[in-house]
């Protein structure tokens, strides 16, 4: 049954707006600052050309006698529709040029008496026939870089467990990385369930310190407030205006920023190099990704501790899970649960990898240190595009000699402050050292008990 509602949710998906890949349309100059609207292919370029190509040897564990015992991948949603939010400000900007607009230039015409505004309210979010290939795509890469641990033996074997988070987007996306497993390997006789579990895959909902100081907390982001008040915006605000040929008072922060989501639906959507991605050439784009990285930073990221300490309940599960695999392992017992893919959001992602440190920059970004972060580690538009994905690999090299290694997007990363030979593949043990506080500690009824009142903050 559920095979079938998938099915079905693809030719809806597919039937409402065709989706074009068309060499010749090209990419915009500017896609690489688009944050977490921005498509996977732009962190691996090399995906443009085939998008199933792995490279193995960059993830190949230290010592030949190595063998992977355990994976578990937490991935974003794959690419989606924006929100009824998003869609009223891209209608409220798109009235107001055609009402207002004196511009005379093609690509503005273009907007003027060809460009449609198809985007609906009841979109929401949803996931496109983009993002269903996005992790069809990746379910079989994934396959051919842990060929051992995502097999057709283990998927009919019931050991890769998938979880997800009960929103829509994030229920097809699971539907759509088990579907690029069954085709792959041509199974029909069987469907393969899931989990909906919004405790781990939409903590930041259910962490009541952290939803009432910072997400509902206006003062949580006065930085990012700050910014977008400031030269390096209005002069941004300025310049669309003007390419707009309307008055620059009609031009908010808000109708800015959705003149840049204009740019980047219509190329994560659609394929298409739209005319709304002439509003900016590549520093107004870099000054609109900072706009983004800022809200990141002080709602999801290093801004307030609880952003990260909201992911305590998911860290300790990962941990509860690479634990026993260890345990099994030198009992020398089967590993239990050698794979587990979890589905969720890039506000699932952010506070999990700010908790283990990684993308901490020494200086934090803030409204007025704009021009001095241009080499920042905390960038979105390469840590969370569609289909983020961040997978750990354990490892039994021998004689007690089990290892762990962090991957994001397909790449190695470093453990930050953990001390190893084999930097990119430490030591299990050495990991937990690294994280005992956190391992102690971290209690998700704990932190997320409110400390004070709301008001008083």
């Amino acid at each position: 049954m559920m095979a079938l509602l998938f099915y079905l949710f693809i030719i809806l998906c597919c039937a409402a707006h065709h989706v074009t890949l068309k060499d010749e349309e090209g990419i915009p100059l500017i896609a690489k600052y688009f944050n977490t609207k921005g498509r996977y292919e732009e962190v691996n370029p090399n995906l443009s050309q085939d998008i199933l190509a792995v490279n193995r040897t960059i993830l190949e564990p230290p010592f030949l006698e190595c063998e992977e015992i355990h994976l578990t991948a937490i991935i974003r949603h794959g690419t989606r529709y924006p929100n009824a939010k998003d869609v009223r400000k891209m209608q409220q900007l798109h009235d107001i040029i055609l009402n207002n607009s004196t511009g005379k230039q093609s690509w503005l015409r273009e907007i003027l008496t060809q460009w449609t505004m198809w985007y609906t309210e009841d979109m929401d979010g949803r996931l496109v026939q983009k993002g269903v290939q996005d992790l069809k795509h990746l379910a079989v890469r994934l396959a051919k870089l842990f060929p051992s641990m995502i097999s057709e033996e283990k998927l009919r074997g019931g050991l890769i467990k998938f979880i997800t988070s009960s929103k829509h987007r994030c229920v097809n996306s699971t539907l759509s990385f088990k579907a690029g497993l069954t085709e792959m390997w041509a199974i029909k006789d069987v469907e393969f369930g899931h989990e909906v579990n919004d405790t781990l895959m939409r903590f930041f909902n259910l962490c009541t310190r952290y939803v009432q100081e910072v997400d509902q907390n206006q003062s949580a982001v006065t930085e990012v407030q700050k910014f977008k008040q400031g030269l390096e915006m209005m002069r941004v605000q300025e310049k669309i205006a003007q390419h707009l040929g309307v008055s620059s008072s009609l031009l908010t922060y808000d109708l800015a920023e959705a003149a840049f989501f204009l740019c980047t639906y219509e190329f994560a959507v659609k394929a298409i190099n739209s005319p709304w991605c002439q509003l900016f050439d590549e520093d107004d784009a870099k000054v609109m990704e900072y706009a983004s990285d800022l809200r990141e930073f002080w709602k999801r990221g290093y801004g307030h501790d609880i952003n990260s300490k909201s992911s305590c309940i998911l860290f300790h599960d990962l941990f509860s899970r690479l634990d026993k695999a260890v345990s099994e392992t030198k009992l020398r017992q089967k590993v239990s649960e050698p794979v587990t893919v979890q589905i969720g959001h890039a506000d699932t992602l952010l506070p999990l990898l700010t908790l283990l440190g990684f993308f901490k920059d020494t200086v934090p970004l803030t409204s007025n240190n704009y021009a001095s972060q241009t080499q920042r580690s905390f960038r979105t538009s390469h840590m969370l595009p569609y289909a983020a994905n961040f997978l750990l690999v354990l490892y039994d090299c021998g004689e007690g000699d089990i290892r762990l290694q962090p991957v994001l997007n397909e790449k190695p990363l470093t453990f930050p402050g953990v001390t190893d030979p084999q930097a990119s593949v430490p030591l299990y043990e050495n990991v937990r050292k690294r994280y005992q506080d956190l391992l102690n500690g971290c209690d998700f009824e704990t932190e997320c008990q409110l400390l004070k009142d709301p008001a008083e903050v």
